[in-house]
C-alpha cells in the first residue's frame, strides 16, 4: 500500500523522501519514531535534468543498493560506514538498509580523476574547478594530473548544488574536519578506480556523503556550531551510496577517448533521449518531461546491471 507515493511498512514511520530515496524510522516498544536509525528506501525512480520522470526504472533501486554494500566492503579499511543491518521488511527486501543516524557535514564531498560536466563547464570558464588551477589544454574526458576535491553546497531538492572552494566547506565544518572530509574523498576515489580499472571501467568521478558519529548534540543545540566547533573530535562516518552509477560517473575503459562526452554505465540513455527531437520536450521549458518508452527503460536497466555486474563480478539478483 501507498501514501502520498510512499510505501505504507508497518513498524515505520515515513520521515522524508528525496528524488530517488525514501527515509523511514523503525517505531520503538511505545509506537514512537527512534532517534537513532533509519530504514533507507532505494526506489526505482530516476531523475534527469531536475525533474523526477514518471517512469521508473526496474530494479535500480536494488542495483544502487546492493552496489553500495559491495563497496563499503571494500573500503571498509579506509572509513566506517552508517549500514546497522539488511534484515528489513519484505516489501523492500533487496534495495532498503537499516542505516545508523548521523549528523551529517553540510556540503557535498566531490572528487574528480577526470574531467567533465560541470567541472569541465568551470575549467573552460575559469581555467580551475573550486579553485584548483588546471593545466591549458584540457579536453572534456582528460585524465587529471592527480585527483582533486571539488565540494558544492548541498542545496535543498529542486535546486542546483553550487561549487565551492576548500575554504567554503572550512568555514562550514572546520579547518581539521575539512581536511579529513577532502582526504578521504579523494582516497576513496583512488580506491574505488584501483578497483574498477582492474574490471575495465574508468572511475572518472564521484560524490559522497560523510556523517558524524559522537558529536552529541544537547537538546535545541545548532548542529551547523556543533560540527564547527566539535566536528573534529568526532568519528568520520560512510553514509547514502557509494561509487554508484548515481553518485559517479563510469567509463568503459576501451572506449575512453578524450575530446568528446564519453560513453557511460548511467542513465546516459534517459539524457539523450529526453533532448533528441523523438521525445518532443524542451528542457528549458519548465514543464515537466515526458513518459519514457520501452526500450530507453529497457536500455537504462541494462547499463545499471551491466555496472554492477562488471564491477563485482556477481551476477545481480535480488
Amino acid at each position: 500500500m501507498t501514501i502520498d507515493g510512499h510505501l505504507e511498512l508497518p513498524g515505520y514511520a515515513h520521515v522524508y523522501s528525496g528524488k530517488v530515496r525514501d527515509l523511514y524510522a523503525p517505531l520503538g516498544d511505545d509506537g514512537t519514531p527512534r532517534a537513532d536509525q533509519l530504514l533507507l528506501v532505494a526506489s526505482d525512480r530516476i531523475s534527469a535534468y531536475d525533474f523526477i520522470l514518471d517512469t521508473p526504472i526496474p530494479d535500480k533501486g536494488a542495483v544502487l543498493t546492493q552496489m553500495s554494500l559491495w563497496w563499503f566492503e571494500q573500503v571498509a579499511d579506509l572509513v566506517p560506514n552508517h549500514i546497522v543491518s539488511t534484515d528489513v521488511p519484505a516489501a523492500v527486501a533487496g534495495r532498503a538498509v537499516l542505516v545508523e543516524r548521523l549528523d551529517m557535514l553540510p556540503v557535498e564531498c566531490v572528487a574528480r580523476a577526470y574531467l567533465t560536466g560541470g567541472g569541465l563547464n568551470e575549467y573552460r570558464s575559469t581555467g580551475a574547478v573550486s579553485g584548483i588551477e588546471l593545466p591549458e589544454g584540457l579536453v572534456d574526458g582528460s585524465r587529471l594530473p592527480e585527483p582533486i576535491f571539488t565540494p558544492s553546497t548541498k542545496a535543498p531538492q529542486g535546486e542546483h548544488d553550487e561549487p565551492i572552494p576548500f575554504a567554503g566547506v572550512v568555514a562550514e565544518v572546520g579547518e581539521a574536519l575539512a581536511e579529513r572530509a577532502r582526504d578521504l574523498t579523494v582516497r576513496l576515489l583512488q580506491r574505488g578506480n584501483e578497483i574498477a580499472t582492474e574490471r575495465g571501467i574508468i572511475l572518472a568521478d564521484t560524490k559522497v556523503e560523510f556523517g558524524l558519529r559522537g558529536l552529541d548534540l544537547g537538546e535545541g543545540e545548532d548542529p551547523g556550531a556543533a560540527i564547527r566547533s566539535r566536528g573534529a573530535d568526532a568519528e568520520i562516518v560512510l553514509a547514502d551510496e557509494l561509487l554508484t552509477p548515481d553518485s559517479s560517473r563510469f567509463w568503459p575503459a576501451e572506449q575512453w577517448e578524450p575530446g568528446h562526452p564519453q560513453p557511460s554505465y548511467d542513465k546516459q540513455f534517459v539524457r539523450d533521449w529526453l533532448t533528441s527531437p523523438a521525445s518532443g520536450w524542451d528542457k528549458t521549458s519548465g514543464e515537466t518531461p515526458p513518459s519514457l518508452p520501452q526500450d530507453v527503460v529497457e536500455q537504462t536497466r541494462a547499463k545499471y546491471v551491466e555496472a554492477y555486474e562488471r564491477l563485482t563480478g556477481q551476477t545481480f539478483r535480488i
